[in-house]
C-alpha cells in the first residue's frame, strides 16, 4: 500500500476536524495550508485555530484582490491571532508583463490569462509550499468538473507534495451552515452572488442556475477554468 492509499485508509469516514488532527499528529510542522479567505478556507482556519494546529498558513496576494478580501483577512487575524504569511509575485516579472502587454492582457486569450496566473499565483505558490510534505486546501468536489475528479487525498506530481482536502465531500450548504453556527467571519461578497472569489478583474457574481465557477474568467470556455494551482499531474 503506497502512502496516499494509506492516508485514505486511515481516514475512511473521518470528518474535517479529525483529518486536521491526523495531519497534525503525522506531519506536525511539515504541513501547510493555503487560504484565499474564501468560505471553505475560513472554515478550515477556524478548525486549525481551535485545534492549535502546528500547520503553517499562507496566502497569495496577487496584487489584484478585492478590497473585501483584505477586509476578511484583517478580521481573521484579529479573531484567531494566527500567523498568515503572504507571498507576492516577483516584482520584475510583473513589471515586464505590464510593460509588454499592459495591465489587462489576461482578457486577450487563455494563454495570456494563464501567463498572468503563473506570475501572480503559480510561481509564488511554489515558493510557499517548498519544503513541506502536506498541502491542505479548501477544495470541494462540487466546485467544478475538474475538481469532482479529484480525491480527498492525492499526490500532486507537479509540486511533489501530498494534497489533502478536508472539506472535499462538503456541500455549499454544509459550509454556509458551519460558518453561521460558529460565527466565522467571511467575505461579504459571498452575500452578493460571488461564490468563488479570486482577482477582482477576473471575478464576477454568479447568476441563478450558473455553475459554481461561472464567475471566474467568465469570458472563457468553462472547461478551462483553472488557474493551474490545482493541476496534480504533469
Amino acid at each position: 500500500m503506497n502512502l496516499i492509499e494509506q492516508i485514505k485508509a486511515d481516514l475512511i469516514g473521518a470528518d474535517a476536524r479529525s483529518i486536521i488532527q491526523y495531519i497534525d499528529e503525522k506531519y506536525a510542522d511539515k504541513a501547510v495550508f493555503s487560504t484565499s479567505f474564501g468560505i471553505e478556507d475560513q472554515v478550515l482556519t477556524h478548525i486549525l485555530a481551535q485545534e492549535k494546529s502546528r500547520t503553517s498558513i499562507f496566502t497569495l496576494d496577487t496584487g489584484r484582490l478585492f478590497p473585501e478580501t483584505y477586509y476578511v483577512w484583517n478580521r481573521t487575524l484579529d479573531l484567531y491571532k494566527l500567523k498568515i504569511k503572504a507571498y507576492y509575485p516577483a516584482t520584475k516579472a510583473v513589471e515586464e508583463l505590464l510593460e509588454q502587454k499592459g495591465p489587462s492582457s489576461f482578457y486577450n486569450s487563455v494563454e495570456d490569462r494563464k501567463e498572468c496566473c503563473y506570475i501572480r499565483k503559480i510561481e509564488p505558490l511554489k515558493r510557499a509550499i517548498a519544503g513541506y510534505q502536506v498541502w491542505i486546501t479548501g477544495i470541494r468536489a462540487e466546485q467544478s468538473q475538474n475538481r469532482d475528479q479529484m480525491e480527498f487525498a492525492e499526490w500532486d506530481d507537479v509540486n511533489q507534495i501530498i494534497k489533502i482536502h478536508p472539506l472535499y465531500n462538503w456541500t455549499l450548504a454544509d459550509v454556509e451552515k458551519y460558518l453561521k453556527d460558529n460565527f466565522i467571519p467571511y467575505n461579504p461578497l459571498h452575500d452578493k452572488g460571488f461564490i468563488s472569489i479570486g482577482c477582482q478583474p477576473c471575478t464576477r457574481a454568479v447568476q441563478e442556475g450558473e455553475d459554481f465557477r461561472a464567475g471566474r474568467w467568465w469570458w472563457e470556455d468553462k472547461s478551462k477554468k483553472e488557474c493551474g494551482l490545482h493541476v496534480t499531474h504533469k
